[in-house]
C-alpha cells in the first residue's frame, strides 16, 4: 500500500504556493508528504546549481524546514539562510555539492517529536507524572499530540529517504548522509546517529537544547542524555559528530552539559578527525547566529 502510496506522490508537483524564494540553487517543495509515522508532513529539497543527473551527491537532512531558506517567510525575520551560504561555497569550490532536505516541524508539537524518547523513558517517573499533571512545565503543552522522537525518525528512514533517493542524485552510503539541527533539533540529530549509526553517519548539532526545557532547578534531563550517549554512542571511528554552543541568552546554559558530554566524546575513543565542539563567544540561540557560522559545520560534515 505504501509503495502505491509513493508513486502516487512522486507522480505529482506538491508545491505550495509560499515557496521559499532562493538566491542560489533551486528548491522544490513536497506538501502534505504522506507518513504512516507521522501523518502529512512539508519538505523543502534544495540543490546546488549544475549537478549532474548520473552522480550521487551528499545529502544533509536538516530539521525545522520552514526556517532555513527565506527570512521572508519565517516567524521572526530571521533564517538560517542555508542556500546562500552553501551555495556561495559550492560555486567557489570550497565545499562539494550537497542536497539539503528541510523537514518542516509539526507546530505545536515539535519539542515532543524532537525530544529523544529513549532518554524520556529513562527519567525519574516523578518527574515525568509531574510533567504530565501540570507541577512543572507540562507535556500536554509542549507535545500535546505525545512524544513521537521514534516515529519521527522512522518517518525519515523508511518513508523520506527512500523518496529522495529516488527523486533526486543522492548518495545512500552513511558516509555521505548527514543530518542538522539546532537546539532541540540538535538533540533530535543526535539521537538519529546514535539510533541509526548505519544509515546517518554524520550529525552537526547546533546550540544543543541539553537542559531539554526552560531553565529549572533540579532538573534530571541533562544527566538523562549524557547516560544515554554513554550507552548509546556508536563507536569511535566511523561516524563524524559537531557540536557548538553561543554564550549568549539561552546557550548560556549548555556550556557546562557540553563538558560533560565532551567527556564521554573522549571516552569513547572520539577524536578530532571524527568530533569537534565549537565555542562561539558572545553569540546568542538564534537562526542569524546559526547562519553566521553555518559554513563550520558545513565544511565539518562535508568535507573528504
Amino acid at each position: 500500500m505504501y509503495c502505491l502510496t509513493l508513486s502516487l506522490f512522486l507522480s505529482w508537483s506538491w508545491l505550495a504556493a509560499a515557496l521559499p524564494q532562493v538566491t542560489e540553487g533551486r528548491l522544490t517543495r513536497w506538501a502534505n508528504f504522506p507518513s504512516a509515522h507521522m501523518g502529512a508532513m512539508t519538505v523543502d529539497i534544495w540543490l546546488p546549481d549544475g549537478l549532474d543527473p548520473e552522480a550521487r551527491y551528499p545529502v544533509i537532512y536538516m530539521h525545522d524546514g520552514q526556517m532555513l531558506f527565506d527570512a521572508d517567510q519565517t516567524w521572526n525575520g530571521q533564517a538560517w539562510e542555508v542556500d546562500a551560504v552553501l551555495g556561495q561555497a559550492v560555486n567557489a569550490g570550497v565545499l562539494p555539492p550537497a542536497v539539503v532536505v528541510g523537514i518542516h516541524n509539526s507546530g505545536a508539537n515539535r519539542w515532543g517529536d524532537y525530544f529523544p524518547a529513549a532518554v524520556w523513558r529513562a527519567l525519574p517517573k516523578s518527574f515525568v507524572e509531574g510533567m504530565a499533571s501540570g507541577v512543572e512545565t507540562p507535556v500536554r503543552y509542549h507535545a500535546p499530540a505525545g512524544m513521537r522522537a521514534d516515529a519521527y525518525l522512522k518517518f525519515i528512514v523508511e518513508e523520506l529517504m527512500p523518496a529522495v533517493r529516488q527523486a533526486f542524485p543522492v548518495d545512500g552510503a552513511s558516509e555521505r548522509t548527514a543530518i542538522m539541527g539546532s537546539s532541540m533539533g540538535g538533540l533530535i540529530s543526535l539521537y538519529a546517529l546514535c539510533e541509526y549509526p548505519e544509515v546517518f553517519g554524520r550529525a552537526a548539532c547546533l546550540s544543543t537544547h541539553w537542559i531539554g526545557m526552560t531553565p529549572m532547578d533540579n532538573n534530571p534531563i541533562p544527566d538523562a542524555f549524557v547516560s544515554y550517549l554513554k550507552d548509546n554512542l556508536p563507536p569511535a571511528g566511523g561516524n563524524r559528530i559537531y557540536f557548538d554552543h553561543g554564550t549568549e541568552t539561552l546557550d548560556v546554559h549548555y556550556g557546562v552539559w557540553q563538558v560533560k558530554v565532551d567527556e564521554v566524546m573522549r571516552s569513547k575513543g572520539y577524536r578530532e578527525a571524527d568530533w569537534v565542539t565549537r565555542v562561539f563567544e558572545g553569540t546568542d540561540h538564534s537562526e542569524a547566529a546559526w547562519s553566521a557560522r553555518l559554513l563550520v559545520p558545513l565544511t565539518f560534515l562535508l568535507k573528504e
